[in-house]
């Protein structure tokens, strides 16, 4: 199977500038890659620039960047061995080959796994065309000459699929293909009906060892992209061993592997995994997150030896083995002063060992005018946005609770009385209205929705925050019932 990735086409309707990217080819500077409006008015790669200019005036060109594409291809490479095919390799400098020997049934089909990896080549912004064949070369054509986005080759029906598709599909030199085109050779096709001797002395064997891996003659080379396997140590013990001592001096000799391990390779991580093996068969494990990328091994030892209690040895454990996930390349860090400021990540992440990662978080404003949206939980460490200066209770109640036996003048006018939670109360000080407005372009049911808010102080002292849905004068803008939304202090 190969793909093409290009840009993303624009949505219907939308106007698309002709965009090229370039880069030198000896003296001259050749067009490197075409978006489809581009190609659409004759542009394409290996044309020289200043022709490009007089075919479309005010062309948008950009220069080439071979090595961010190729750090693209790779990362996309990388993440289809992890999630689609153990096999996969690059294919040129625009494609990806992927094995799909014993993984398609586990997506539904060969059909039905392409369609799903066109899918996410869409929503990742890439167009993509995807072949799939019994060889890599036919797989290599079908996909960068075929005329539909997804092509299925049935086994044994290469050489009628690829007999229309010109000589430059067959991943010949450039030599080649020019001493073919003065023969008059254009077409696969007519390779395939010429004897194989004349062709060998004229054009060599490159020419005849690509058809023949096209066609399934001969083996071609596979250089699948192997997927790093994450920092680790193990330790495995000749005599098993059951004591928390006895674990938790294991634990340090494999925190000090692990950590000279990610000094070697400059990273640091953030999810460390502790698995013991049993004499049983059984595996335990354990299973720790810092707020930030660490190799600080007696700060890890801390995390661990607080959950070591959890590990059930049995009759013993046989072998113990600690895995760095989530790693990030750690540089260094610039300290003020001649003292080093206080790193809360260590209190944070012991915090989290012991009530859970879930329960630390801070809360940041989001730029929205529904009360309910306009905060959201971030990390504990995490920028958090600033508040606005509109007055807001201290706490909103989700969802707001309705209020009953609201007497209020409309369709401004604050109420004068409400009931919360079977208690009435008789408001003493309001102000408002504060009139918001629903976001239509979230849902369209908010389209004309709006809310009027007040803050009131009932006779006891307690401040409240309250609205009505709807203006007070149209029922399209609301029902006119009335919420308690959050609390003052």
């Amino acid at each position: 199977m190969n793909g093409r990735d290009g840009p993303f086409p624009a949505p219907p309707g939308e106007r698309e500038d002709p965009l090229v990217t370039v880069h030198r080819v000896g003296s001259r500077i050749e067009i490197a890659a075409a978006s489809p409006a581009a190609a659409a008015l004759g542009l394409t790669r290996g044309m020289p620039l200043t022709q490009a200019r007089m075919l479309v005036p005010g062309l948008d060109v950009r220069d080439a960047e071979p090595e961010a594409d190729a750090g693209l291809l790779a990362r996309l490479g990388l993440f289809a061995a992890r999630r689609w095919t153990p096999r996969a390799a690059l294919s040129g400098a625009d494609g990806l080959w992927l094995d799909l020997d014993g993984v398609a049934h586990l997506f539904g089909g060969e059909e039905r796994m392409g369609r799903r990896i066109l899918h996410f080549c869409a929503r990742a912004g890439y167009a993509a065309r995807l072949a799939v064949a019994a060889t890599p070369g036919a797989a290599h054509a079908l996909a960068r000459f075929g005329d539909r986005p997804l092509i299925l080759c049935p086994s044994g029906a290469e050489a009628e699929a690829l007999a229309p598709f010109p000589l430059a599909a067959l991943r010949i030199e450039e030599g080649v293909l020019a001493a073919a085109r003065r023969l008059g050779l254009e077409s696969i096709g007519e390779l395939l009906t010429m004897p194989r001797g004349p062709l060998q002395r004229r054009f060599g064997q490159t020419l005849l060892t690509r058809l023949d891996q096209a066609l399934g003659r001969a083996a071609e080379p596979f250089d699948p992209i192997v997927p790093e396997a994450p920092p680790s140590a193990v330790l495995h013990f000749v005599e098993p061993i059951a004591t928390a001592e006895a674990i938790d001096h294991g634990l340090s000799e494999l925190m000090a592997r692990l950590v000279a391990t990610l000094e070697k390779a400059g990273l640091a991580a953030r999810l460390f995994t502790l698995l013991c093996s049993r004499i049983d068969g059984a595996e335990q494990s354990l299973r720790v997150g810092t707020a930030r990328p660490t190799r600080d091994g007696a700060h890890l030892l801390r995390l661990l030896r607080m959950k070591i209690e959890s590990i059930e040895p049995g009759f013993g454990l046989e072998a113990m083995r600690l895995v760095a996930y989530r790693c990030e390349p750690l540089g260094p860090r610039q300290l003020s002063g001649d003292r080093p400021p206080p790193d809360l990540a260590l209190l944070v992440d012991r915090l989290a060992g012991r009530l859970g990662a879930r329960r630390l978080f801070r809360r940041s404003a989001v730029e929205s005018d529904v009360p309910e949206r306009s905060v959201r939980r971030v990390g504990p460490l995490a920028s958090a946005e600033p508040w606005p200066a509109w007055p807001r209770p201290v706490r909103l109640l989700s969802p707001p609770e309705r209020v009953d036996h609201v007497l209020a003048e409309l369709p401004d006018q604050a109420p004068l009385r409400f009931s919360w939670r079977g208690r009435m109360h008789r408001v003493r000080r309001a102000d408002g209205p504060e009139r918001l407005y629903g976001e239509w372009w979230r849902r369209r049911t908010e389209a004309d929705s709006v809310r009027d808010y007040f803050q009131v102080e009932d006779e006891e002292g307690r401040r409240f925050w309250l609205y009505r849905r709807g203006d007070g004068t149209d029922p399209r803008t609301g029902g006119f019932d009335w919420y308690l939304h959050g609390v003052f202090g």
